[in-house]
């Protein structure tokens, strides 16, 4: 007797969640992520016959797919409630293909909360195909690339472990681009000249409306100027301009005004993970890893997405909120509502913000097995911009202040006083004050000292993952699910590598090795569409075109491939095979006696004989760092496992066996 509703889920975290607000009459099952897949052995796609796609069940999801299979015979119905985005979509008709049943219905929700569920299960539709072929078409092409490419790269470079992608491809070659940029840059020297009149103090601006510093702003929440660049250019520069400052001097112009700083709109998957990067020292992956938890516990909205709209419920349980802790001053008359910039905001059609407006971060319980401290800090980030992005403006008091000298060198001062706090009473943030005394224009006022200070200017700063992911995602490169898979793949393939901060914490600068450069410059050699970025963007406007069902999705793929066909070719015949430069070691092979080599492996860095393939000589490269192990006061050196994970190690391995994962448990 068939006595349930079957709901099919991706993870067994969500199917739990979901059980809490459902009752008997439903059996929550998960599909464990993708139950189908093209296979891994093979390109599986039939590029003769309209790129069709061959999908497999996986041997591991062999065991899932009977058992939903089982459970859909005993079934009412079969409700498929995937995620709310394509890749969601993508999933749902995989299961939906694989039960062989005749009907399903389809349910969407962007939180998983009891009201969100009932009011999902209240408007069933059919699963949307044009999302499907526009996840499709992502699928393909990547594999398209991916497995065209490769095998090029493998013969080309000679290394096995090589991979090329549409989006991996372009990250490389902004961070590559960048480096080289960094590389050419030259320096300059330039000063500025701070003048001192009591209590204030004043920048040196211009002499008869020639400028000495460019681009200055002054900084409300800094407190202070920011400089690009003068044209004093040196200290002699400097000191003759001092020189000749003149007394008496006067305060030319004293311009108060009134500041209004509105909040930001609450994050997408892009500014959360920048934020994160920024402030909590979290990777893309990491972050991703978090908000997914906190999404399946029913903490979070769902956090794919490049959307900027909140609920109408959540704007008024904030508004409510805002008033009862903070008081009625500080909600707007009217709830403030975010335009999305972003052409592609369309998967998922709310911000990332908490499920409950009234639940903070320290009303989280910490549990091993389900929240940690680190789901409770990313909480905390959303909900604090959430609830910001609901107040009211902060208002400043902004004071600017002329002061001109007798042979018209003109210093101005700035400052700004803050009248009511608005949003920053939420977000927490220094309020940045910088008090100026109170003076009249035309008043005489003194003159203590100028003060010069050298300056040069710097390179453009090398990316990191925050920084990356903003250009990519204004350059129209990808889409917010595949920021964090592609960063974490362009290090795993050592295209680039990232440092650690102190405390094992993750998020400086990304910087291209010696591969990436290789790669880099033999795909824009054979290959300059693949990593075009125009061409890229436009490709993601295809994407998005076919979930909109402007256009199908087979002459899109065909467009791309028939073209990239022939340039692989061409690169197969006439590319020459690239010198990879070796690093010579001071050390003879122990098994041969010719000199040792540095070499980059899928794993890193090793060391190996010159001689190979005649000697297979190898060893581990063990990079070390400045720290001792505190069990035999050896070496600490980075070591990989067979795995690629970095772990840190005693190099008098296997004399001594002390290792640690992170930096700070080396105690």
């Amino acid at each position: 007797m068939k006595n349930y509703h079957l709901i099919i889920v991706e993870s067994p975290t969500k199917a739990k969640t979901l059980s809490r607000f459902l009752g008997k009459d439903y059996r929550i099952e998960a599909s464990m992520g993708h139950i189908r897949d093209l296979p891994k052995s093979e390109l599986g796609v039939d590029v003769d016959h309209d790129f069709t796609p061959r999908y497999v069940t996986p041997r591991a999801k062999a065991k899932r797919a009977k058992e939903l299979k089982d459970a859909a015979k005993k079934a009412d119905s079969i409700i498929l409630a995937t995620d709310p985005d394509r890749e969601g979509e993508a999933i749902a008709w995989h299961v939906a293909d694989t039960l062989k049943k005749s009907k399903f219905t389809r349910i969407v929700f962007h939180e998983i909360t009891e009201h969100a569920i009932a009011e999902a299960l209240t408007h069933p539709r059919e699963i949307d195909q044009k999302l499907v072929n526009a996840q499709q078409a992502r699928r393909i092409l990547d594999r398209l690339v991916g497995y065209k490419l490769s095998p090029l790269l493998w013969q080309k470079l000679s290394r096995r472990w090589l991979s090329a992608g549409r989006v991996q491809s372009v990250a490389v070659r902004f961070i590559v681009e960048r480096e080289r940029e960094i590389e050419k840059f030259q320096k300059e020297e330039f000063w500025t000249i701070e003048g001192v009149f009591g209590e204030i103090h004043a920048h040196l601006v211009s002499k008869e409306g020639v400028l000495y510093e460019k681009n200055l702003e002054f900084d409300l929440f800094d407190g202070k100027y920011t400089t690009a660049s003068s044209t004093i250019t040196d200290q002699n520069a400097a000191d003759t301009i001092i020189k000749d400052l003149k007394s008496p001097y006067i305060v030319s112009s004293v311009d108060k005004k009134e500041v209004r700083r509105f909040p930001a709109p609450p994050y997408t998957t892009s500014t959360l993970q920048q934020d994160a990067g920024r402030r909590l020292y979290f990777s893309a992956k990491r972050t991703m890893q978090l908000a997914q938890k906190l999404y399946e516990e029913g903490l979070i909205s769902y956090h794919r997405t490049d959307s900027f709209n909140l609920s109408e419920k959540f704007i008024s349980e904030a508004r409510d909120y805002i008033e009862k802790e903070y008081g009625k001053e500080y909600v707007p008359a009217e709830a403030r509502r975010y335009k999305t910039k972003s052409k592609s905001a369309q998967e998922a059609h709310e911000a990332i913000r908490p499920t409950d407006a009234t639940v903070q971060g320290a009303q989280l319980t910490i549990d091993s097995a389900e929240l940690n401290r680190d789901h409770i800090r990313l909480y905390e980030l959303i909900w604090i911009r959430a609830l910001a992005s609901q107040a009211a403006e902060a208002i400043f008091d902004s004071t600017t202040i002329k002061i001109t000298s007798s042979n018209t060198y003109l210093f101005e001062a700035q400052g700004s006083v803050i009248k009511f706090e608005g949003f920053l009473k939420i977000l927490g943030k220094d309020n940045g004050e910088v008090v100026l005394p109170e003076v009249t224009q035309g008043q005489e006022i003194g003159f203590n000292q100028a003060i010069p200070e050298q300056h040069f200017t710097n390179p453009p700063p090398r990316y990191n993952e925050a920084s990356l992911i903003k250009t990519l995602e204004e350059k129209g490169i990808g889409r917010p699910s595949t920021y964090a898979p592609v960063i974490s793949t362009i290090q795993e393939r050592q295209y680039i590598v990232r440092e650690d901060l102190p405390a094992g914490r993750q998020g400086k600068k990304l910087k291209p090795t010696e591969l990436g450069f290789l790669v880099n410059d033999f795909l824009i050699k054979y290959f300059p569409n693949i990593i075009d970025i125009p061409f890229t963007a436009t490709m993601e406007d295809n994407l998005d075109a076919i979930a909109d069902g402007q256009v199908e999705w087979v002459p899109v793929i065909r467009d791309f491939y028939t073209p990239f066909a022939k340039e692989l070719d061409a690169a197969f015949d006439q590319a020459e095979k690239v010198k990879t430069p070796v690093e010579l070691l001071d050390e003879k092979c122990p098994d041969c006696g010719h000199q040792l080599v540095l070499r980059v492996g899928r794993y890193g860095k090793f060391i190996a004989c010159s001689n190979f393939p005649a000697c297979k000589y190898t060893r581990q490269f063990a990079e070390k760092i400045d720290m001792k192990c505190p069990r035999d006061g050896g070496d600490i050196v980075i070591k990989k496992t067979r795995r690629g994970k970095t772990f840190y190690g005693c190099s008098n391995y296997p004399n001594c066996t002390f290792a640690a994962w992170k930096k700070e448990d080396i105690k």
